[in-house]
């Protein structure tokens, strides 16, 4: 048990000693030893006078036809080839992960809209493919999903976030482009919107931080004109159910558009002003490079965001 370890005994044993000793003990020869470790013969010669001092014993003495081990030798050679042959086993391994008997919990954050467009998905496969693992989404956005990942609060993340520093490792699971949603009647019976109808129409704007200005007015600014905001929401959610008491119109990713058009009964309208489309991202921290179990998460989400690969 690792409560049982004293560290100050092993504080001073390197454990390559230990290594050298069972290669001494084995082949019986210095040069020998030397030639199998890669080392030079002064180096093995040096490493056992240092394992002779650690274990007060000669270890190996001089013999007609080479050297001969110590009872002591042999007992040490008893003992430490199980335990490092199981070290080594415990170092050299790779890490495997078995979805199906698996019963780890994750963590994701996700933007509100990202969730809404793939959770359903997920967890149908999740179901399907890891019925005992659990899964915790956490709210995210652009502004916290970094230090979220750093503080270890989340495995993923995903979301349209920006990256680029040495720790993230980021992969872009689909480009979304953007468009119009309104209840019926708004946008008229042609599907399109001018525009100049666009910019006149009362808007809702989802804003995280209170910002009371976006991607829409920055490309509207460019052509001289600005449109009214007349409420601003702090997520996706709860656009619909505004939209549904109110003649506005909110600009939205078109994956999730689709979606509210059948359960709220909104129209959908192309925007009639170009807008930079999205780049929704996969981010986990470079931690996470080496476990077999967030990288299959990780290929489920993307199964998910891309169905036809």
């Amino acid at each position: 048990m690792i409560s049982n370890i004293r560290e100050r005994d092993l504080r001073g044993v390197d454990l390559n000693l230990l290594v050298t000793l069972l290669v001494l003990l084995r082949e019986r020869s210095v040069s020998k030893a030397a030639q199998c470790l890669h080392l030079g013969q002064p180096a093995v010669s040096g490493a056992l006078g240092r394992l002779r001092e650690l274990f007060h014993d000669d270890l190996l003495v001089r013999a007609p036809g080479g050297m001969q081990p110590t009872p002591r030798g042999l007992e040490l050679q008893a003992q430490l080839l199980p335990v490092l042959a199981e070290m080594q086993a415990v170092v050299l391994q790779t890490p495997t992960f078995d979805a199906a008997k698996s019963e780890r919990r994750f963590t994701i954050g996700v933007m509100d809209w990202v969730n809404a467009w793939l959770l359903p998905g997920l967890l149908a496969r999740l179901a399907a493919q890891a019925p005992q693992v659990r899964l915790a989404v956490l709210a995210t956005d652009r502004f916290r999903f970094a230090d979220m990942l750093q503080q270890e609060e989340i495995d993923l993340a995903v979301g349209p976030f920006s990256t680029g520093l040495r720790w993230q490792r980021s992969e872009v699971l689909a480009t979304v482009p953007y468009c119009c949603v309104a209840r019926t009647g708004v946008i008229g019976g042609t599907g399109k919107l001018s525009l100049k109808q666009f910019a006149a129409l009362p808007h809702v704007m989802v804003t995280y931080r209170g910002a009371t200005r976006g991607i829409v007015d920055e490309a509207l600014a460019l052509r001289g004109m600005e449109r009214r905001v007349v409420c601003t929401v702090p997520g996706f959610s709860s656009v619909p159910p505004v939209l549904r008491e109110m003649p506005a119109i909110a600009t939205v990713p078109r994956v999730i558009a689709d979606s509210w058009r059948r359960e709220y009964g909104l129209e959908v309208a192309e925007l009639p002003v170009a807008l930079p489309a999205t780049h929704v991202a996969l981010v986990r921290h470079q931690s996470r490079d080496n476990d077999p179990a967030v990288q299959w998460l990780g290929n489920l989400i993307k199964s998910v965001a891309q169905p036809g690969t």
